[in-house]
């Protein structure tokens, strides 16, 4: 689908937004954040703190780490279709929370049991394509919110926004997070940003390639690299820049031959990311999309106000070219229930780029935008350009000497850094799948390389040679 979002002259004037809140896992509350200075977000009510917030599953693609390469696209499909079941689950219990948390046993029959069941059935069909057993995998949980508390993190700029007019308040929202303990103000984090030490050997060079901030508005929510040909796969809207033929049907075929947004026409890859969303009470096209309100995404998706996209090198040693077709994940979509383990995205703010964030949104001072950060995985086992969990065939340098480990090899190294002209204060989101509560350590980004041979023996040389290209 393909459509164009501009942002409203409101949310342009806008000095802060409102962000719909889950307090404690609670109802739905619209919290006004125009408010004064000094006016910061409460803590939620006593009796909410420890409310359950959402449904807590065993993620079956992680333990996957070998499948028959025949059976791949049919365990695809299946995984695709235990994250569908865990959408229904999740609306049923939104729908039913406060019978939820005062009656234990209508979760357990109503909510818990029939989503153990159906995970047997389709965890079953996984065991015949596989051989591993998973049946232990089938039963969820019913989880709090155990990131809540207050920082201290939710105070507002407000009063006149500059023009001579007062805050309005927003028309009314829905949605199911964040909530004011995701957020923190970013003047109060420490520098805490490390690199390897360049060694000899070192390839110092760069190669950025440009490929727009997807003004075309091309939104989808499907994710061809973890299920392809499921439509809605991602259960969240993705922002396209580079290759126009990406959907859940794809083929590397299909992508090779596909137009592309990026000035060098060389480079017709794929980078791809959950959109971020101001929510501001704005109705949107996709309210009743796949991906958007039918999936708990709502509010004006916002267009980055800069998209940088970015090769380099390795501390130690030449890198060596990207296998065409080659798709990396970086970040992990379920990070809030499966933990922070591959949770490698980031948040800052322009001007304090030294103060990375993985587990909150950043408050960003007045002057200062939004940035997310996306390193990806250096690393290559040199043969595959894939795996079945879609990460061991590539991974990260070593955080302290730079380099790989045995069996891998240096590949140039994807930075993207994707800006944000949004409201100071709370009042944004980034797209997740509908029990991930927006929590921002579940951002992500997604890339597959098309560049064509020559271009990425320039990419190669550019870098290994130190010097700067486009």
């Amino acid at each position: 689908m393909r459509r164009t979002r501009k942002r409203s002259t409101r949310a342009k004037r806008a000095v802060a937004a409102s962000v719909a809140l889950i307090l404690g896992g609670g109802g739905l509350i619209a919290a006004n954040v125009y408010a004064s200075a000094g006016q910061g977000w409460g803590d939620p009510p006593p009796d909410r703190q420890n409310a359950v917030s959402t449904i807590d599953c065993p993620d079956v693609a992680q333990e996957l780490t070998e499948v028959p390469e025949s059976a791949r696209a049919s365990v695809d499909r299946e995984l695709a279709t235990l994250d569908s079941q865990i959408t229904v689950a999740y609306q049923r219990f939104a729908d039913n929370r406060e019978r939820v948390e005062s009656d234990p046993a209508f979760a357990e029959q109503q909510i818990l049991t029939p989503l153990k069941n159906e995970r047997l059935n389709i965890l079953q069909r996984i065991t015949q394509l596989t051989g591993k057993q998973l049946d232990d995998m089938a039963p969820c949980t019913l989880r709090a919110d155990d990131d809540g508390g207050d920082n201290g993190a939710g105070e507002g700029d407000g009063g006149d926004n500059g023009d001579g007019e007062g805050q309005e308040e927003p028309e009314g929202q829905s949605g199911n997070g964040p909530e004011a303990s995701d957020f923190v103000d970013i003047q109060s984090v420490q520098p805490n940003v490390k690199r390897p030490q360049q060694r000899r050997g070192a390839s110092r060079g760069t190669f950025a390639t440009n490929c727009g901030r997807n003004e075309n508005g091309k939104f989808n929510p499907d994710n061809v690299i973890v299920a392809p040909g499921v439509s809605n796969g991602a259960h969240h809207m993705h922002d396209y820049v580079g290759n126009q033929a990406n959907d859940a049907f794809a083929s590397d075929d299909d992508l090779a031959k596909g137009q592309t947004t990026c000035r060098n026409q060389g480079d017709r890859s794929t980078y791809y990311w959950p959109v971020l969303r101001l929510q501001n009470g704005q109705a949107e096209d996709d309210a009743q999309a796949d991906g958007g309100g039918k999936d708990q995404n709502v509010g004006e998706i916002q267009t980055p106000a800069q998209v940088t996209l970015n090769f380099v090198g390795n501390p130690v040693s030449k890198v060596t070219a990207m296998p065409r077709f080659l798709r990396i994940i970086t970040g992990d979509a379920k990070a809030f229930t499966n933990g922070d383990a591959n949770a490698n995205a980031s948040w800052s703010c322009t001007g304090f780029e030294d103060r990375q964030l993985k587990d909150k949104y950043p408050i960003c001072p007045q002057g200062s935008k939004v940035v997310r950060t996306f390193t990806f995985q250096s690393c290559w086992d040199g043969q595959n350009t894939d795996s079945a969990n879609h990460r061991t065939h590539v991974a990260f340098a070593d955080p302290a000497s730079g380099r790989c480990g045995n069996g891998f090899r240096a590949i140039p190294q994807l930075v993207q850094r994707i800006v944000y002209d949004v409201p100071p204060g709370p009042g944004f989101a980034v797209d997740s799948f509908p029990e991930q509560l927006h929590k921002p350590i579940t951002d992500h980004g997604d890339f597959i390389n098309v560049f064509d041979e020559r271009l990425m023996r320039k990419v190669v040389s550019c870098i290994n040679e130190g010097r700067r290209c486009t």
